[in-house]
This record gives structure tokens, C-alpha cells and sequence, in this order.
């Protein structure tokens, strides 16, 4: 295995700074993308068009934009770490350069069909940024919850693509809660996570699966997956048992979680062996420019990720800002992808076990974000 892919106890925290800069790393295709939807962009923000003619020009927005993002076989990485048949699920290929512009579009689409005309949601960065797209294609306005210490790159796309940004004191689980109070208030379409619309939200993540069994044509041995709320994990679980149920494929893959080390209530309940996600002490919880996208002390969607990750008879594993720096610096070496570092918390969780009881000869996808 190549050396630094062991999960070590320096979690490298930077972190006692009160101001980040937060290395988001995503970066999509906005100035290619945006062009290209103009004549949707006018249909769908339309209001005084036809419900059915605004539906219809956001699905093609979705349809064709969004997802079916690429998947590849990592053929030096495998060499390089001993595990054969390794494929990755590259999600940087989406419009802002994360996961999250399926859920973005998939719930403007539904807020454009129940008739509001305003979204709201919290956001570290790239959330952000995707919701703000997608409520600029659907004509809707949109209110984005920021905490107010923290300075990411995407605030300037975000701002330019018409969102309205509110500053929160505290941390990104206060800056949901006021989102929530927002939407309550205003009668505003809530796009939180672990909201009303949270079905929707995990059917969106279930296209990842999807794509990977019309590539591989069954489900593989494992996924592995970087956990925060962990909606993106549950989501995909969700997807393979869905084609599994229907005699699409011949297993469920084994889900894994990786996470910052000690930094995230799913890897930690996983690990302890607990019945469900507990809260973590915030004051342990330090952000740094690289672990930021993973770390929270309430992960709202934890319970079912835990969930996913015990009934496929996964695993979860810690991750340190070290090696999810060397794994970041080996796939861009190795396989020419820019990946956000955080985003190899899947890939580490992975080979951690590989390292300690050789995993058979399978097919094992690593779903990843980053820059194209």
C-alpha cells in the first residue's frame, strides 16, 4: 500500500483561527454551462408562462447538464495501492463542480411546481453556490445562510449567480437553523437537509447509483462514500437497493463512510458501535482549510447513513487532514484528477481496511468531487 495511506491519530488541525478560508476546490463548468441554458433560463424563470413550459425547460436544464457524470477505471491508483478494479465516480463534472447540483435543481424544480418563489438553505460553500444556479435557471429568488466566520472562495459565484447571502452567527448547524426560521416565516421553500423535502433530496443521490450500474451493469463489491450530514451516502444506498428490489442487480454493495478523524457523529457512532448518531462537543470540533466539508458536530441526516452503512454490512473509517492531502496530490499525479482533498475520505476509508485484511479481487467505485 503506498506509504501515508494509513489513518493516523494527527488530525493537522489548524483550526483555532476564527476566520477561514476555506479551500472549497469545486469549480464546475458555470461559464460554459450558463450560456447554454439561456433560452431554458428564460422559459423556466418565466412566470407568466405555463406551468407545464417552465417544468419542462428546467428538465432539460437537469437532464442534460446535470449528472451522468463520468466513470472510470483508476488503473495507476490500483497499481499504486494493491486493489484491482477500482472505479471513479468523478462528480467535479457537474455544473458547479460538486454532488449537489442534483439536489439544487431537483428541488427548484419541485418549488417551481408547488408554486413558491423563493428558496432558502445553509451552506459552507458549495451547496451554495449549486442552489444558486439552479434558482437563477427556475426564476426563483434564493436566500443563502452563511456562518458568518466563515470565507469561502464560492461567496463571489454565489453573489454573481443572484443570491442573496445572510450572514449567521455560530456555526453551519446554527446558520441551518435559521435558514429553517426563514422558511417557516416566509412561507419559503426549505432546502435543508433533514427538511420536508428530504425524500427528495435521496431519490436526487439515487441517480448516482443508477449511473454506476449502467456503467458496470450490477452493483459493485463497495462504494465508498466522504460523510457529513451524510444524505449524499444514504442516497446512494437508497438507489441500489432500489435496483436490487427490482432484479437489476445481484447484490447491494457494501457502503463505506469516511469522515474527518473524530470529527463526524456517523464514522464515530459507527466506530463506537453505537445505535444511533449522538451529537458531538462542538468546542472539539476545529475546521481547517481542508477537512471544513466534512466536519459537524449534528450530522442531520447521520441516522440513516448509519443505517445504509450497517445493512449493506459496510464499515466507516477516520481520515486526517495528512493523508487526505496525499491521497488528493496521488490522484491528481496518478489519474490527472483535481479532486477536493476532503472528497478522498471515501478512498481512504477504503484502503484502511484493505490494509488490514486484504479485500477480494471485485469491483469497488469511489465517488469523488473536485475541479475538471
Amino acid at each position: 500500500m503506498a506509504e501515508g495511506s494509513a489513518i493516523d491519530n494527527d488530525s493537522n488541525s489548524n483550526g483555532d483561527a476564527r476566520l477561514f478560508e476555506l479551500l472549497d476546490g469545486a469549480r464546475g463548468d458555470l461559464v460554459e454551462v450558463i450560456p447554454q441554458v439561456e433560452d431554458q433560463k428564460r422559459i423556466a424563470g418565466d412566470p407568466t408562462r405555463p406551468l407545464e413550459e417552465r417544468l419542462e425547460a428546467l428538465e432539460d436544464v437537469l437532464e442534460s447538464e446535470v449528472g451522468d457524470t463520468p466513470l472510470t477505471r483508476a488503473r495507476n491508483l490500483e497499481r499504486e495501492v494493491g486493489l484491482r478494479q477500482l472505479f471513479l465516480k468523478f462528480e467535479g463534472a457537474n455544473p458547479t463542480g460538486t454532488q449537489k447540483d442534483r439536489i439544487a435543481f431537483a428541488q427548484v424544480m419541485d418549488a417551481v411546481r408547488r408554486g413558491f418563489d423563493t428558496i432558502t438553505m445553509a451552506t459552507c460553500g458549495n451547496y451554495g453556490a449549486a442552489m444558486a444556479l439552479a434558482a437563477s435557471v427556475g426564476g426563483l429568488r434564493c436566500i443563502v445562510c452563511i456562518p458568518e466566520n466563515y470565507h469561502t472562495r464560492r461567496i463571489k459565484e454565489i453573489v454573481e449567480l443572484g443570491a442573496e447571502i445572510v450572514r449567521v452567527p455560530g456555526d453551519y448547524e446554527s446558520a441551518v437553523e435559521v435558514s429553517r426560521e426563514l422558511a417557516a416565516q416566509g412561507e419559503f421553500y426549505d432546502a435543508n437537509p433533514g427538511s420536508a423535502n428530504t425524500s427528495l433530496q435521496l431519490r436526487s443521490y439515487g441517480e448516482i447509483a443508477y449511473e454506476i450500474y449502467d456503467e458496470l451493469r450490477d452493483a459493485p463489491a463497495a462504494v465508498a462514500v466522504p460523510v457529513s450530514n451524510g444524505t449524499t451516502l444514504a442516497g446512494i444506498y437508497k438507489g441500489f437497493v432500489s435496483l436490487y428490489r427490482r432484479g437489476k442487480t445481484s447484490r447491494i454493495p457494501r457502503i463505506v463512510a469516511g469522515s474527518s478523524y473524530r470529527k463526524n457523529p456517523i464514522v464515530q457512532a459507527f466506530l463506537r458501535g453505537a445505535p444511533g448518531c449522538e451529537d458531538l462537543k462542538p468546542q472539539l470540533i476545529h475546521e481547517t482549510l481542508i477537512n471544513e466539508p466534512l466536519v459537524n458536530w449534528h450530522s442531520i441526516d447521520g441516522d440513516l447513513a448509519l443505517s445504509a452503512i450497517r445493512r449493506s454490512k459496510g464499515w466507516a473509517a477516520n481520515a486526517t487532514d495528512k493523508s487526505m492531502q496525499f491521497f488528493s496530490k496521488l490522484l491528481r499525479e496518478k489519474e490527472g484528477l483535481h479532486v477536493l482533498p476532503a472528497s478522498t475520505a471515501g478512498l481512504i476509508a477504503l484502503l484502511d481496511l484493505h490494509s488490514k485484511e486484504s479485500l477480494p479481487g471485485d469491483r469497488y467505485v469511489v465517488v469523488l468531487t473536485g475541479r475538471r
